[in-house]
């Protein structure tokens, strides 16, 4: 005989992982929109909550603040996703290491860099501008060149260790080279001021890195 007690229903916890990730991404996505139209300073985690239709204790837990919450932005448009797939595991980096041409592993970077550059130059270049007033905006500048340079080392290092390098750069040189142009100030040159196409940009520096570096 039944004692009338119902039995307590399995959690599904599916669903609301899914709202988490749709909640995430409407913050991503209203806080690229509203830096980039109002600054950095003038765009508070109040308003950037209310253009993407959730609470402010939503924000803060996603991210924990303003600081960490543009550097979710970037990182967002380096890759082109939100994502939890390390850079170095994603699909360009296999195809370039699979590529034995160095010239072609380059000729792929620089498509890379006219496809991503147009997304996250513009709101690098708000956290530079930032950062030059805000400390919580330099300690993220500071975090992503560090983590440039940290990439462009993996990327100097296979390089060197293919053999593809000319005799004569070191590791530490490839590095560099690789870091300067990859960086927002060359785009900012090239493409905002002097007024290329993102293409023209990302072929040039395919063919500035195989001068400066290859045999």
């Amino acid at each position: 005989m039944s004692d009338g007690v119902k039995p307590r229903r399995r959690y599904d916890s599916s669903r609301r992982q899914e709202q988490a990730r749709e909640n995430r991404r409407a913050i991503l996505e209203a806080a690229r929109r509203m830096f980039l139209r109002r600054g950095y300073a003038a765009t508070t985690v109040s308003a950037i909550a209310g253009e993407a239709g959730v609470s402010v204790e939503t924000v803060y837990k996603a991210f924990a603040n303003k600081p960490g919450l543009v550097k979710a932005v970037v990182d967002v448009a380096i890759v082109g996703d939100d994502e939890s797939v390390p850079m170095i595991e994603r699909e360009l980096v296999r195809r370039i290491e699979a590529e034995t041409d160095p010239r072609r592993k380059l000729a792929l970077y620089g498509e890379h860099l006219s496809e991503s550059a147009p997304r996250r130059v513009p709101v690098e270049l708000l956290v530079r501008a930032a950062a030059a007033s805000d400390p919580g905006a330099a300690g993220v500048w500071d975090q992503l060149e560090a983590e440039r340079l940290t990439g462009m080392g993996f990327f100097a290092r296979h390089l060197h260790e293919g053999g593809h390098l000319r005799a004569g750069v070191s590791l530490e040189e490839a590095q560099d080279v690789l870091w300067t142009c990859n960086s927002a100030e060359l785009y900012d040159l090239l493409v905002l001021r002097r007024g290329w196409s993102a293409e023209r940009y990302g072929r040039w520096v395919a063919d500035a890195l195989s001068a400066a570096l290859l045999p």
